[in-house]
């Protein structure tokens, strides 16, 4: 009688595996994916209908305003991420998936993939939103793929630096926590109100932040308008905060797991 060795799975085809066990998992959740996906538009719709009207932008405030809703609904979706991973983390689910012969770049990526998916879909209903109520883009075809390769090198960063967060906290909630950053650096940036209107102690960190030249960016790219050299200040952050993001979660798998 043979017995058939188990074979180990390849990295690709874990990370596959595993992006759909956290889209599963996103989908028996509805309170938590309805809060990700409609959190953004109430915002956006806040700023647009309740302050828009007496900020001075040169332009149509929601004109204005979507590069940022866009960037601050990838930042909620971020968030969950690490609560995800935080919550593998104290269930037990990385152990057992590491009994299974399963690296941490397949574990951590699969959470990324899934972070992007779900925050592309809530970034398309952000935008569906933005077009009803007025926003009208003027990007040329290439100007559209630009962007959207810019929103996805950012969505795919601030993805995986939220699985490092998740992996570094405790408890689920200290992983929410971590993330409140994220969630809080759209406001002191470019995203809602022109930087020369706020404080001039502000202006330093709001024009050198990493969110300011993406957001620069889209607002180019979706109008049609010189961007400049803030593409490259934004893929550079993009590529920075990835490549660390990277980096430290592979030390941080690797001792928590030891």
């Amino acid at each position: 009688m043979t017995t058939s060795t188990p074979t180990r799975p390849t990295a690709a085809t874990a990370a596959y595996a595993l992006t759909g066990r956290s889209l599963r998992i996103s989908s028996r959740q509805p309170d938590v994916l309805i809060t990700a996906l409609m959190l953004p538009v109430m915002l956006m719709l806040i700023f647009v209908y309740f302050f828009g009207g007496a900020i001075d932008t040169g332009t149509s405030y929601v004109t204005y305003v979507v590069p940022g809703a866009m960037l601050l609904c990838a930042g909620f979706g971020a968030a969950s991420t690490a609560v995800s991973v935080a919550t593998d983390m104290k269930e037990g689910v990385i152990d057992r998936l590491r009994s299974l012969d399963i690296g941490g770049v397949p574990i951590v990526a699969g959470h990324v993939a899934a972070s992007v998916l779900r925050n592309l879909v809530s970034t398309g209903l952000v935008l569906a939103v933005a077009l009803a109520i007025g926003f009208r883009p003027q990007a040329s075809p290439s100007g559209y793929l630009a962007a959207a390769a810019l929103l996805v090198a950012y969505i795919t960063a601030i993805s995986w630096l939220a699985a490092t967060l998740g992996l570094l906290a405790g408890t689920p909630e200290a992983a929410g926590g971590f993330t409140f950053l994220m969630m809080f650096l759209p406001y002191p940036s470019s995203a809602f109100v022109p930087i020369d209107t706020m404080p001039g102690w502000l202006h330093g960190f709001a024009d050198h932040q990493p969110l300011t030249p993406v957001i620069e960016s889209l607002r180019a790219l979706l109008l049609a308008r010189p961007a400049g050299d803030a593409p490259w200040t934004a893929l550079a952050w993009c590529a920075g905060i990835g490549l660390v993001s990277v980096a430290l979660s592979a030390v941080v798998f690797e001792r928590r797991t030891r």
